[in-house]
């Protein structure tokens, strides 16, 4: 069978096969789920930190220069993701994805994303400015959350296949990571209303969150943060 006959027997198996689908009481790993139409739905929140600015990086500086700031950016947000109870479900380049599962997953994925942002200013760029005094590159970041319903299933050909995440919280989140490091945390109002207060507001009683309209996705609403949560 040609390349030509093969694809048009795969993309039609896919179109045309039953989906089978379970609700998830975890995490799903890759073991979990069959190359076919086989899915599993979980109330996650899908959290997406990412390194700001990486293009102008690794145009403007040397390429051994860019991978010690995308490791230490990656080093610092995975640890501090599975420190919340996170699980790490994707790497793409300059950011990772995690997943946040359970009865406080808001509160844990947003308290995450406050770690990270202290920990590049505190510990990254620290270290950055002590090994290379001279240099002019600051780190910036982005982490995105939201949380909603998502259908998991496996993609790719075998030994060659990874799986993916289709629902708007895994949509938004990593759209979120997009927008301006001025403020390095956002939100979605979904997140927002259900986390606990401890996630909401500083120690002073301070609400530590702005509302903003995200006009790009139908004038929803979203919250941003410039504020961090100091690591022990």
């Amino acid at each position: 069978m040609g390349l030509k006959a093969d694809l048009e027997a795969d993309v039609k198996k896919i179109y045309t096969e039953q989906w089978s689908r379970r609700d998830g009481r975890k995490v799903p790993e890759d073991v979990d789920l069959k190359s076919g139409n086989d899915a599993v739905d979980i109330e996650a929140t899908i959290l997406y930190a990412d390194l700001d600015e990486s293009t102008k990086l690794v145009d403007n500086y040397k390429d051994w220069f860019a991978a010690e700031n995308y490791k230490t950016f990656l080093q610092c947000a995975t640890k501090i993701i599975r420190s919340e109870g996170g699980h790490i479900r994707s790497f793409d380049g300059d950011r990772v994805m995690g997943v946040f599962f359970g009865g406080t997953k808001n509160t844990d994925a947003v308290r995450c994303g406050l770690k990270i942002n202290w920990a590049v200013k505190n510990i990254v760029q620290l270290k950055l400015k002590e090994q290379y005094p001279n240099t002019k590159y600051v780190m910036r970041h982005v982490v995105g959350i939201d949380t909603s319903k998502v259908m998991v299933a496996k993609a790719g050909i075998r030994n060659n296949n990874d799986l993916v995440w289709i629902g708007k919280s895994a949509n938004h989140a990593a759209k979120l990571s997009a927008l301006s490091p001025d403020t390095p945390t956002w939100i979605t109002n979904t997140v927002y209303d259900t986390m606990l207060d401890k996630a909401k507001f500083s120690n002073d009683g301070t609400n530590m969150w702005k509302e903003k309209t995200w006009i790009q996705r139908n004038n929803r609403r979203v919250y941003c943060s410039t504020y961090w949560w100091p690591l022990s």
